[in-house]
């Protein structure tokens, strides 16, 4: 669910990860296959074997394993599909705040966006991360003009009050879907669906 970590420190005792090795003692092998960002909602893969997330892994680096999220940009973002290819960098601020932008010097990123839905003064969109650098949906969508509604990092304060007037309480970034193969190569879906609360704002719009 959004708000909650997928695995401890920055101030978090207590993750996703930490809370499924207490609730499962017995289990020997516990491990993330891949994360999200605290604010993001959906799907999120757990290995029991170590093999397998070797094999996880191994799909991830070699662009396997596809991930499909759902988002609410900000702004009519006309076109059915958009193809966002940006190098992306951390930035530690001086508050000590972690931040991601654009820059000529950082990691190869490539975002693909397919347009669902044109709201007055939004867009629903479902985003295809090829690569997958942190807070890279979020930062591709704002270097596109559209940036996430919700998202207190990469949105513009006077972006940020329509939505929050309308109700939005928490980042609009959902991880609906994962498609890959298991070890004997059948494909696997696993899809996680749109949660009340952002399903009730977009009834909103």
């Amino acid at each position: 669910p959004s708000g909650v970590a997928v695995h401890g420190g920055s101030g978090v005792s207590l993750g996703v990860i930490e809370a499924l090795r207490q609730i499962r003692p017995g289990q020997r092998f516990l491990e993330l296959v891949h994360r999200l960002d605290r604010d993001t909602s959906g799907c999120l893969m757990v290995a029991k074997k170590r093999s397998v997330l070797k094999k996880l892994h191994e799909d991830l680096r070699l662009g396997a394993m596809q991930k499909t999220y759902l988002a609410l940009l900000w702004g009519r973002w006309n076109g059915l599909e958009h193809r966002i290819e940006a190098p992306l960098r951390k930035f530690h601020l001086a508050s000590g705040e972690r931040v991601v932008r654009v820059s000529a010097d950082g990691k190869p990123s490539l975002t693909l966006f397919r347009q669902l839905e044109l709201y007055e003064q939004a867009t629903l969109v479902e985003a295809r991360p090829i690569t997958g650098r942190t807070h890279q949906i979020r930062v591709h969508a704002q270097h596109a003009g559209h940036p996430i509604a919700g998202d207190d990092k990469y949105l513009h304060r006077e972006q940020a009050v329509y939505f929050e007037e309308r109700g939005l309480k928490r980042l609009f970034l959902h991880a609906a879907s994962l498609e890959l193969q298991d070890l004997d190569g059948n494909s696997r879906l696993f899809e996680a669906p749109l949660p009340p609360e952002l399903s009730t704002f977009l009834s909103r719009l």
